[in-house]
């Protein structure tokens, strides 16, 4: 039965929270105490190969942080053994405390439905998968180019990649193999329980059933709130499976099921998570930020359409190819499409909208701070204004009244 009725704004300010917008910048240099507080509330980082502005991992920690030292955080993800990259939100870094919730997924994966067509193909050539699984344990760490043995493709395996490479991700997908990144963001391929440590290869693998609960009581308690498709999203769940879980988890009181207003369907809200009564930030936000990366929900919370245009031709972008959403209080209010120049250490905005209804001239004041922010975040010395969007005017007007904060 669903219990309260909150407004849009309430659970805008809540997902805000959970997501760990509401505290202030630390006022120090910040360290691993801080990424581990960050992890706490968004519970992993998604990764991506494009970097137009960087990878996608470091903006997320900077939209909540602000300055901070890129390499130190690398080092913490890959090299402290308190994080490992696995499936979960496409690939992601997560704690390790939750390799035991992933485990059913891996054994879904070896057994179940071709993943990516690889189980199929990875019957017709068991016996080179298995060799490729014993060099990884006899050289770890390995990169794919050092196989002694990649077979270059000759059309039996996915177009464009080795079979190699194709072993290695199949091995990485069902747990038999896990990755760090070199500084280049290469995977370098070990037996995933050398990265584990014995404390949590020694956990009990919980059943399926348990697993999903616990994975989406998680993601509410990043969201804030959330229906049963946004948590779903989190850990890439099938909503079929995660509705009668989000069910129990409401019948054990883990869970509250609550309306929100405008919402179409109900929603779920974590007993932890109190809303505050005013959020004052302002960031730009990866396109692979957990706060918007379900688009339905940030279309629901922020009345903000928003849709990555690198894989659309470029006359048909409506915005950009890169484009970041900027968040001012506790509204998205402007989007911007921006380039790294790093040979000339420019920050370039290739253009700048406003959404309907703000105040042009204030968001401009603070979306130059920002941008500014972000050219020194990113070791960048200028920022270069297009001249492109609605908002660019303002913005070019504002840009030299506005110093860094």
């Amino acid at each position: 039965m669903i219990g309260s009725t909150i407004s849009n704004g309430e659970a805008r300010r809540l997902a805000l929270t959970a997501q760990g917008f509401a505290e202030p910048l630390p006022s120090g240099r910040v360290d691993i105490r801080h990424f581990r507080r960050i992890i706490r509330q968004i519970g992993l980082l998604q990764l991506d190969s494009v970097q137009a502005v960087c990878r996608s991992h470091f903006l997320p920690i900077y939209s909540r942080l602000g300055l901070y030292d890129r390499d130190a955080l690398e080092s913490w993800l890959w090299y402290s053994g308190e994080m490992f990259e696995a499936w979960s939100h496409e690939a992601s870094i997560l704690p390790v405390e939750f390799e035991p919730l992933l485990r059913w997924s891996k054994l879904r994966a070896r057994s179940g439905p071709n993943w990516d067509g690889s189980r199929k193909l990875t019957c017709l050539q068991e016996r080179y998968i298995d060799s490729i699984l014993q060099e990884v344990q006899k050289e770890a760490p390995l990169r794919a180019r050092d196989l002694k043995d990649p077979r270059p493709r000759t059309g039996t395996w996915w177009e464009g990649r080795s079979d190699g490479l194709r072993a290695l991700d199949w091995l990485f997908r069902v747990g038999d193999v896990g990755v760090t990144r070199t500084r280049n963001f290469e995977k370098q391929f070990h037996p995933l329980t050398n990265l584990l440590p014995e404390k949590v290869k020694e956990l009990p693998t919980p059943s399926e059933h348990e697993a999903q609960r616990s994975l989406l009581e998680a993601a509410c308690r990043f969201h804030g709130v959330g229906t049963v498709a946004d948590l779903s999203d989190y850990f890439r769940l099938r909503v079929v499976e995660a509705r009668p879980r989000l069910a129990e988890l409401v019948e054990q009181e883990r869970l509250i099921e609550v309306a929100v207003e405008g919402w179409q369907e109900p929603a779920f809200k974590h007993p932890d998570v109190k809303s505050v009564q005013k959020v004052e930030t302002r960031t730009l936000l990866s396109p692979f930020d957990p706060l918007i990366w379900f688009r339905p929900r940030a279309e629901r919370l922020f009345d903000f359409k928003y849709r990555l245009e690198i894989y659309v031709p470029e006359k048909r972008r409506k915005y950009g190819y890169y484009v970041l959403p900027f968040l001012l209080g506790d509204a998205l209010v402007a989007r911007v499409d921006l380039r790294v120049d790093r040979a000339n250490g420019r920050l370039s905005v290739v253009a700048a909208y406003g959404e309907e209804g703000i105040a042009k001239d204030h968001v401009a004041f603070e979306l130059s701070a920002e941008l500014k922010r972000l050219a020194s975040f990113l070791g960048l010395t200028v920022v270069d204004l297009g001249t492109r969007g609605d908002l660019i005017g303002s913005l070019r007007k504002a840009h030299g009244e506005v110093k860094s904060r």
